[in-house]
């Protein structure tokens, strides 16, 4: 690996000192940077290590305020295996309980997933295999994309598992840095860009994340294709929520929430489902709407293995299943 010197701030402040230093990154988990490290995609001078910053490792439920507040460096495993998440968005706890694999799990944090590199099969290789693609691409050392011959924007993907579910929820995303703090919609913080893929200034760190309560009945769920059982990144996503007038599955739908991953460097919100609000979510027509409206707007690239057409036919196949199983549920 490259050399780097390693700090490990004790709060917030010190975090937001510490990254002033021209190429500094964050790690908690390090379970996606020091992979990319090992690969060459990143040299970093210093890490910033969050694993002493205690006001980062809550999960807080503010009835009064009406959210569910999770720390930046709550882990993936105790996101999935938490009493209050589990009840009240059993979609994130399901989410954050597929990520890859238990050990990794255990290590990684909501802040990572949050802030997961982009990822495509002609960048996340080694540097010889780059090297001997022709120079590499636009994410890493050439200026060409291979994804999109000619294109002149990086169309890597995102792969967080718990994002698409997040954004399906209303979560916000709290960042603190030298300019003060900020909330904004977690839905807001991503842009159309492989190569830098939101929001975040050089020195602002993810605090936590806001997530509403529900207001009454709802059904949710998230599903993900991939070629194994564990440790792949998911080569499509869909995180589905339904909000009903009543706590029953043939209860009229009163808002309906769908959104895909693993398209482009930004998750994609499913629109035009005006049509579902008012069916029942156990009325066929209502699983073969949503299906069809996924299949429609989401057109995945060649950024990940498998070929892009049959992608998107699993998001339709996986957008239907994820009904039948709230559906089932009852």
């Amino acid at each position: 690996m490259p050399r780097f010197s390693v700090q490990t701030p004790r709060t917030i402040d010190e975090v937001v000192q510490a990254l002033r230093t021209p190429g500094a990154r964050l790690v908690a988990g390090g379970t996606d940077l020091l992979p990319n490290i090992k690969h060459r995609l990143e040299q970093p001078p210093v890490l910033v290590s969050l694993s002493r910053v205690r006001e980062l490792g809550d999960v807080v439920v503010d009835e009064a305020a009406g959210v569910m507040r999770i720390g930046a460096r709550v882990t993936l495993t105790a996101i999935s295996e938490h009493a209050q998440v589990r009840e009240r968005f059993p979609s994130l706890a399901r989410a954050a309980g597929v990520v890859a694999s238990p050990l990794i799990r255990n290590m990684g944090t909501l802040g990572g997933n949050v802030n997961l590199d982009t990822r495509c099969r002609y960048v996340n290789q080694t540097a010889f295999w780059r090297e001997a693609l022709g120079g590499g691409c636009i994410k890493s050392e050439g200026s060409v994309c291979h994804v999109v011959p000619g294109g002149r924007n990086c169309v890597a993907a995102m792969s967080s598992d718990c994002v698409p579910v997040l954004i399906s929820l209303g979560a916000s995303i709290v960042l603190v840095g030298s300019q003060g703090r900020r909330e904004l919609p977690l839905e807001d913080y991503y842009l159309a860009d492989g190569v830098r893929h939101t929001t975040r200034l050089d020195d602002e760190l993810t605090t936590e994340l806001v997530v509403p309560l529900p207001r009454g009945p709802r059904r949710s769920h998230y599903a993900k294709w991939t070629v194994r059982g564990s440790i792949d990144f998911p080569l499509v996503s869909v995180a589905l929520r339904f909000d009903l007038e009543q706590d029953h599955v043939s209860a009229p739908v009163s808002e309906a929430h769908v959104v895909v991953g693993v398209l482009g460097s930004k998750p994609r919100r499913v629109t035009r489902l005006d049509d579902v609000v008012g069916k029942a979510l156990d009325d066929p027509s209502l699983a073969t709407a949503v299906a069809e409206r996924v299949h429609q707007q989401c057109k995945p690239l060649e950024n990940v293995p498998y070929e892009a057409p049959y992608r998107r036919t699993m998001l339709r196949v996986h957008a239907r299943r994820a009904i039948e199983v709230m559906v089932a549920a009852g």
